[in-house]
């Protein structure tokens, strides 16, 4: 028997309740959402449930939305894979900006100490009780987080760039 997407929703939902939701299908692969407070459970429920066996984390990263209120501002996205089934599931979990943390997920899949050490050394989520977290890429002395979108795309204060080499020029500008 092969695992569906109803399945999966009514198992987690009837294990979390109202911790879990917004369940959808997007670019073909079962996405929904989990409360910070329970994305370990879930996870945790994920991988060692018998029907479930979501064996093998594929994925963690980060995501900045500036834009959204200041309690989804972050989110951290699992991409999670059951070999058995071929069925890949990704479950999202949505932090406050001003409290960008959540729990590590080391100890139920070592393959997330180096993705967390990643979206923290880019973004600056705390992963709570991780073994290792530092910087992986980036310089230890930096005090910013490059992934953020708290900058400007560019330093409108440059003067070593002609933006008509870069196929932008402004409505003005009639090339000779």
């Amino acid at each position: 028997m092969s695992l569906e997407t109803i399945d999966i929703q009514n198992k987690i939902t009837e294990k979390f309740g109202a911790d879990v939701l917004n369940f959808r299908m997007e670019q073909d692969i079962l996405t929904f959402e989990a409360t910070p407070a329970v994305i370990k459970n879930v996870i945790r429920f994920m991988k060692e449930d018998g029907t479930l066996s979501f064996n093998f984390m594929t994925d963690l990263c980060g995501v900045h939305y500036p834009d959204n209120d200041i309690d989804a501002q972050f989110a951290i996205v699992y991409l999670m894979h059951n070999w058995v089934d071929n069925v890949r599931v990704r479950v999202k979990t949505f932090l406050n900006g001003n409290k960008v943390e959540v729990d590590t997920m080391t100890d139920i899949f070592a393959a997330a100490n180096w993705m967390e050490r990643e979206t923290y050394d880019f973004y600056g989520v705390k992963f709570i009780g991780h073994p290792n977290l530092k910087r992986i890429l980036n310089d230890d002395g930096m005090t910013s987080f490059p992934m953020r979108k708290e900058y400007p795309l560019e330093d409108s204060g440059r003067s070593d760039k002609d933006d008509r080499f870069f196929g932008r020029t402004p409505n003005n500008y009639q090339p000779k």
